[in-house]
């Protein structure tokens, strides 16, 4: 189905539905349906993506976005997507809204944990929140107030943005079959998952995608991790690399943000602001639904291609959950807005466990197969 046929009578459905209601700072309600635009002022906007174009999921968020807002408003208001380098250079896209040297983002909000370690919250932190859940936690669980707080300080208003679901763990061209396997090893690998793995003995790097396959290709890295198989295949990751491992257990469910320079935001005609929020909830659904869609189809193609699927060793995940414990709480010691976030964080993912590991994985654990794989040791 084209982006253009998805249609409001579509986003209004369970889906939308579920994800408009609740929403607070005045985010549009299910019972308010779309946005109803009555003013004809004509305002034009630019957006910044760390994506490229040819990640037509990630990258194509943006462009949901900017289709949905253009048919809310009657052409009146547009927003003109560029992908990650043509503007700003891919990592530099919060502080470019920041400063408003454009008027919106689309990016990852663990990359810019250097600014403020909390923003990893927003994104996503190892062992946390799985897309589903996140969601829960950001629309209906008070997530959505905490994170305003936090980005108040960029003025910067953010609006989920889509979310890839978990990952897998990332393309090896070494085989990890024990945790001093780890040692020495050089990742790509951004945001807390860096964190953890610099903790574990890896050489962690921060890369931009179009940087990813020369460097594996040329032996600069050893391993990389970046989205899951549809992506992946995209980039051309399993011509680089022999080993595909799983589960990314340092993204369970990595939520992209829509950046909004918040002067330019308060600018807006209120009816602009809402159907600017719709049309965000409506591309973060698409987001979803696209990559659940795409991915089982990806992974097979890999597969018949030669890739070796692995599964990480229990004692990685299990040294990797240690320290990632060890981490949260050493990052909440000395900044009062990271605990105030972390601490409702983490009520929100003790609930959300409590519940999917009882009728979630009950089911998925009968029902579910498995992809034929073999898994290390220790």
């Amino acid at each position: 189905m084209e982006r253009r046929d998805f249609t409001r009578k579509a986003l209004l459905g369970a889906a939308g539905a579920g994800l408009l209601t609740g929403c607070g700072d005045g985010e549009s309600s299910a019972s308010d349906g779309a946005p109803n635009v009555q003013t004809n002022k004509q305002v034009r906007w630019r957006l910044a993506s760390s994506f490229s174009r040819s990640l037509d999921t990630i990258y194509g968020a943006a462009e949901v976005l900017s289709e949905r807002l253009k048919a809310l408003t009657g052409g009146n208001f547009e927003i003109l997507p560029y992908p990650g380098g043509e503007l700003v250079p891919p990592l530099e896209v919060l502080g470019s809204v920041q400063n408003r040297t454009v008027e919106m983002g689309h990016s990852a909000s663990y990359y810019f944990i250097g600014k403020n370690p909390a923003l990893a919250f927003d994104c996503t932190v190892p062992f946390g929140l799985t897309a589903r859940q996140y969601n829960a936690w950001v629309y209906s669980g008070g997530g959505m107030d905490l994170l305003r707080d936090l980005f108040a300080d960029f003025n910067i208003l953010n609006l989920p943005g889509g979310n890839t679901g978990t990952q897998m763990g990332g393309w090896f061209n070494v085989e990890v079959n024990a945790l001093d396997d780890m040692n020495g090893l050089k990742m790509r690998i951004p945001g807390m998952g860096g964190s953890v793995m610099s903790e574990m003995g890896v050489n962690a790097q921060v890369l931009p995608s179009g940087e990813i396959y020369p460097s594996l290709e040329r032996g600069a890295i050893d391993a990389a991790e970046w989205v899951g198989p549809y992506d992946d295949e995209k980039l051309g990751f399993h011509e680089v690399a022999q080993y595909y491992y799983y589960p990314g257990w340092w993204e369970p469910g990595p939520a992209l943000t829509f950046y909004v320079n918040r002067d330019a935001y308060d600018s807006l005609p209120t009816q602009y602001q809402e159907a600017l929020k719709t049309a965000a909830a409506e591309a973060n659904v698409r987001m979803m639904a696209e990559y659940d869609h795409r991915n089982p189809a990806a992974l097979d193609r890999l597969l018949d291609e030669g890739t070796t699927l692995r599964r990480f060793p229990d004692g990685v995940m299990e040294r990797a959950q240690t320290v990632t414990t060890q981490l949260l709480e050493d990052n909440a010691a000395g900044n009062p807005q990271y605990r105030k976030i972390y601490e409702a964080y983490k009520d929100a993912r003790e609930d959300a466990y409590r519940w999917f590991g009882t009728a979630e994985m009950g089911y998925a654990d009968f029902a579910f197969p498995r992809v034929g794989d073999t898994a290390g040791s220790a």
